[in-house]
């Protein structure tokens, strides 16, 4: 079989093939760390998590960069509005590296919390600044940047393909945007370096041979994929002859125009070679049936939901169950929703686990576990199909439960199908083995309780059980009975 990817740069599914053989590089557009991310920026995070897992459950080798931009970016397309970072290092009195320190951390917490594989570069846009230099530098040497004023400009009218990635050409951006920077030779040109500009007064800046500034957005992603996924630097130098073609590069659907339009148009320019093979947006988060707001009470960000009681393994479910190219409409309920569905998981897992019978191995059901693995190996090589991929898992789940209710599975079949289940969780990492067989701690009182319930049970006494039972659910615990005994947990 064969991974198959929707390729947003020519709007096709096409047949994955790294550059080299076994090994794939990519890089994911990270967070700007101006103001916690939220679960919108982690459904782009999670969705090429998921890609990378199947990699390399597929046996790939993959290096991965997910940036971290301290630099900051302005709120309008490019280069127009206000800086993001300093505006809120405004509001909190703070320095701007301060606060992109503080939600650098934050951002890393929620990702280590969401079990998100971590990356083998993590780079920073402000260790990055003598690369980003060197490549403008480049692109004035070869003609498709200018100076102006102080400003280092990108040209878009030197590089005819323009527009190739989100279908903006050239032709189709005249009456884009107003511009009302006088220096620039066209309204859609963007800029490369900040110098002598409106933003002048901006904290963070350094050196360079045009005079003290700062980087544009764009340059900071292109100068970190080069560095870090090509031989293009060495000692701080570029040369383009060593830049080579990277695998995949993501984000967000917002990010196709104008960020990775010009990632394209700077990397492309500099080097002569197509930046990258593969291109995955991943379709935006609706939040309770509408565009997420702070004002409509929709936003939501995972330090909080977890605070809410609601499980990493539950957020982490929800935001990979739908396809990434389709609408996912995240809402409480559906986090409810996850977590019974990964209750049901679990439940069947610790009853294979308890199996201590010796019976001889279940045709039927053995074949049932291998269609399950091929589904879901099919699904996900069907441009990530997670969808699918759970739906295997529960179709499987359905007939294991028949098995042991019927008692025809033994133990060995049984410890077989949970190291079945344990590896392709590889992918998913939402039903980790600690988790599955985590032993919550229950309080003395609830203990007392149960204990006097499995005497009541053992006596027949259903009566006193069932008024046991919602004694528990009162005090906030579910119990539940099975041939395995009884099970209890927080509600």
């Amino acid at each position: 079989m064969v991974l198959k990817l929707y390729n947003s740069l020519t709007n096709t599914i096409e047949e994955f093939k790294p550059v080299h053989e076994g090994l794939v590089r990519m890089y994911n557009c990270g967070p700007t760390v101006y103001s916690f991310a939220h679960i919108g920026n982690f459904r782009s995070f999670i969705v090429i998590d998921i890609l990378r897992r199947f990699l390399e459950y597929q046996g790939m080798k993959v290096q991965q960069v997910v940036n971290i931009t301290d630099v900051g970016h302005l709120t309008g397309d490019d280069d127009t509005g206000e800086d993001k970072l300093e505006v809120s290092a405004k509001k909190e009195q703070k320095h701007p590296l301060e606060i992109a320190q503080y939600y650098t951390e934050a951002f890393l917490r929620d990702w280590k919390n969401l079990r998100l594989e971590e990356p083998e570069f993590r780079p920073k846009a402000t260790e990055t600044i003598p690369e980003m230099i060197a490549l403008v530098e480049e692109l004035l040497k070869k003609g498709h940047a200018y100076e102006a004023e102080g400003n280092i400009y990108y040209d878009i009218t030197t590089f005819p393909e323009y527009g190739k990635l989100s279908g903006n050409s050239l032709d189709k951006l005249d009456n884009h945007r107003v511009d009302e920077d006088p220096n620039k030779k066209n309204p859609n040109d963007f800029v490369l370096w900040f110098g002598n500009s409106k933003f002048k007064n901006h904290i963070l800046k350094w050196d360079s041979p045009w005079g003290e500034g700062y980087p544009g957005w764009h340059i900071e992603c292109s100068s970190m994929s080069a560095k870090l996924l090509t031989d293009a630097f060495n000692d701080e130098t570029f040369n383009p002859e060593k830049f080579e073609t990277i695998d995949i590069h993501s984000g967000g659907e917002d990010n196709k125009f104008p960020h990775h339009e010009c990632e394209i148009a700077q990397t492309e320019g500099a080097t002569g070679k197509k930046f990258s093979n593969y291109w995955l947006h991943i379709r935006h988060l609706m939040s309770e049936g509408e565009k997420m707001s702070k004002s409509l009470g929709n936003f939501y960000y995972v330090n909080d939901l977890l605070e809410e009681g609601f499980s990493w393994r539950a957020i982490r479910y929800l935001l990979i169950s739908t396809q990434y190219r389709l609408q996912l409409n995240f809402t409480k309920e559906g986090l409810r929703a996850s977590q019974k569905a990964i209750d049901r998981i679990d439940e069947t897992l610790k009853r294979l686990d308890n199996v201590r019978a010796e019976i001889d191995y279940n045709e039927p059901l053995g074949l049932t576990i291998s269609s399950m693995a091929l589904s879901i190996e099919k699904e996900m090589e069907n441009d990530l199909n997670v969808s699918g991929a759970l739906g295997a898992i529960f179709e499987a789940i359905k007939e294991i439960n028949k098995a042991l209710d019927a008692n025809v599975v033994g133990e060995k079949q049984s410890k077989e199908i949970l190291n079945e289940f344990f590896k392709i969780e590889k992918i998913f990492g939402f039903f980790p083995k600690e988790e599955v067989f985590k032993t919550e701690e229950l309080p003395e009182e609830i203990l007392g309780i149960l204990e006097e319930r499995r005497n009541a049970r053992e006596n027949k006494d259903w009566a006193k059980s069932d008024e046991l039972r919602d004694q528990l659910k009162e005090k906030g615990y579910l119990v539940t009975d099975s041939k395995e005994g009884q099970e209890c947990k927080k509600i």
